[in-house]
């Protein structure tokens, strides 16, 4: 059953139009599912590869930031924590935002464990576990 992604130009609508079988899927034959209108335009959909947690963990061993890391530059260290993040799907809590903004401003990682004394010693990775 193919799905496709329109907008419609009459009720200014992102949706999605369902047909039966592909030989009846057609831009002429899509109809508006909100007000079935015809003034449809094909949008290109979104698409999302799920990866093992191995691979995620895997695309995070790369040469260049790990350098970049041993270098101990501030923005490298917050780029690796937001891809750490978006890779293992754990959001991080407003005290590492605010840790991981700092860092992406430059601020050196000595200085902000100063500024933030409880962090050092606070349990846990700073990400919220929602399961």
């Amino acid at each position: 059953m193919p799905i496709y992604e329109y907008y419609c130009k009459d009720c200014q609508k992102r949706v999605n139009v369902f047909f039966r079988t592909m030989s009846t899927a057609s831009d002429d034959a899509a109809r508006c599912p909100n007000c079935n209108g015809a003034n449809l335009q094909r949008l290109v959909s979104r698409i999302r590869v799920l990866k093992s947690e191995a691979d995620r963990l895997e695309s995070l061993d790369d040469p260049a930031m790990l350098s970049a890391l041993e270098s101990e530059d501030p923005r490298a260290i917050a780029g690796f924590m937001r891809k750490m993040s978006a890779e293992t799907d754990s959001p991080p809590d407003a005290e590492m935002n605010e840790v991981i903004d700092r860092l992406e401003a430059g601020e050196s990682p000595e200085a902000i464990e100063k500024s933030l004394p409880g962090l050092a010693s606070d349990v846990g990775n700073g990400f919220d576990n929602a399961d």
